[in-house]
Parts: C-alpha cells; structure tokens; sequence
C-alpha cells in the first residue's frame, strides 16, 4: 500500500470536530446582517436584528478556536501558514467592502458596525480555509 493510500485511509478515519459548520454559520450571520444593512444605506438603519446577527457571529469564533485547540496531533504550522495568508487576503478583501460603504455616505455607528461585520467574516474565511487545508496534510 502506497503512502498516499494510507494518508488517504487515514485522514477519512480521523474523527474532527465541526469547525466547517461553525465557521460557515459566521459567515452567513454576517452576510445576511450585511444585506440588511445595505438595504437601508445610507438611511438610519434599525440595529436590532443587526446587532443580535452580530453576538451570534461572534460568538462562535471562540468556540471554534476552543474546539480546535483540542484536536490532537494537529498540523499546526501548516494551519498558522494557510490562516494567516487567508486573513491577509480576506482583509484586503474587506476594506473594500468597507470603502464601498464609505464612499456610499455611510458613517457612525452603521460604519463602525460594518467594520465589525467584516473583521468576523475575514477571521471566519481564513479560519475555514485554513482548516480545510490543514484537516487533508500530514500531521506534524
């Protein structure tokens, strides 16, 4: 049996917490709360459903990282080299978005919850490739 074969074998028998759902479900709190946003921009926009989309995302980031730290025999440099590329990459990506907010007329607290919103969707992405990554490379 070829070594591929066996790293294959062996990464479909690993048993690994659900950081892909956590992770996902970031995401989807932040895009959904995004799109309330931008409906009302730049009117004055109701926070409650944003905000409670907001603690639900942010929320679960510490539980991820928590639930993570507990795999054993994880490859954590490979882990820290994917994530922190992904977060630089995401980062990018989100000011951006947080300058087409800006040039938009948005500003105060709506801004200030935008730039929320994507600092938990940067960490989520970046969080999720890097996971995904790591989960199919040999362990260290």
């Amino acid at each position: 049996m070829s070594n591929a074969t066996k790293l294959r074998g062996e990464i479909q028998s690993r048993r690994l917490p659900p950081i892909e759902w956590l992770s996902t479900f970031r995401p989807a709190c932040v895009v959904a709360a995004g799109i309330i946003l931008a409906s009302y921009a730049p009117r004055a926009v109701p926070f409650g459903i944003s905000i409670i989309l907001l603690i639900a995302g942010a929320a679960l980031l510490p539980v991820s990282l928590v639930v993570l730290s507990r795999i054993e025999n994880f490859p954590w440099t490979t882990f820290v080299k994917v994530f922190k590329w992904g977060l630089l990459a995401y980062l990018v990506v989100s000011e951006m978005i947080e300058l087409a907010f800006a040039r938009d007329h948005v500003r105060g607290s709506s801004l200030v919850t935008v730039t929320r919103r994507l600092v938990i969707f940067a960490l989520a992405v970046s969080l999720t490739a890097a996971f995904t990554t790591t989960r199919f490379s040999e362990t260290e």
